[in-house]
């Protein structure tokens, strides 16, 4: 949940005494803030500003809303102030989406290593490091495997054909 989401993050953010942010900018309606609200509150963050952003159903219009108004600000599609906004939203999308892709790959790789003798979790994690990503190192030749600190001949194969037999 929004709630959820919010205490977890800022939390975070509180107990690492990293900034916090000037304004806060929620993808929902009225009930999505009111949620993030009462999580910054039970947080001692209630300074902070926040706005909700939702598109009605159907209309074109951007609707804001914001705390102690009941009905939202409707924002014309043309306003430079609704674009501002609809970029910021797209980036948070698009950053979810990768941040969930990236994890789900993690688990899928994880899942392909786990059982050969020598690759444990740093073994994995230096792998990844060392590749950049997980379709370069499922791409890789065993000999490239080798130039990772800790993998030997026997590892770079066994490495090498549990990558290839999933791709």
């Amino acid at each position: 949940s929004m709630k959820e989401v919010v205490l977890r993050h800022y939390s975070g953010v509180k107990e690492e005494q990293r900034p916090l942010p000037d304004l806060i900018l929620i993808d929902g309606g009225i009930g999505q803030l009111g949620a993030a609200m009462d999580a910054l509150r039970e947080l001692g963050l209630s300074r902070i500003d926040i706005i909700a952003l939702a598109k009605a159903k159907g209309e074109k219009e951007e609707r804001v809303f914001l705390p102690g108004r009941k009905n939202p600000v409707i924002l014309k599609p043309s306003s430079p102030a609704t674009h501002v906004l609809q970029l910021i939203r797209d980036e948070a999308h698009r950053f979810a989406i990768t941040y969930h892709r990236n994890l789900r790959s993690r688990a899928l790789l994880s899942s392909k290593l786990d059982g050969i003798p020598g690759v444990g979790p740093a073994k994995r994690r230096d792998l990844l490091r060392y590749f950049g990503s997980i379709d370069a190192l499922a791409e890789a030749s065993e000999e490239e495997l080798q130039r990772v600190g800790g993998v030997g001949p026997q590892t770079a194969r066994e490495i090498h054909k549990a990558l290839a037999s999933s791709n």
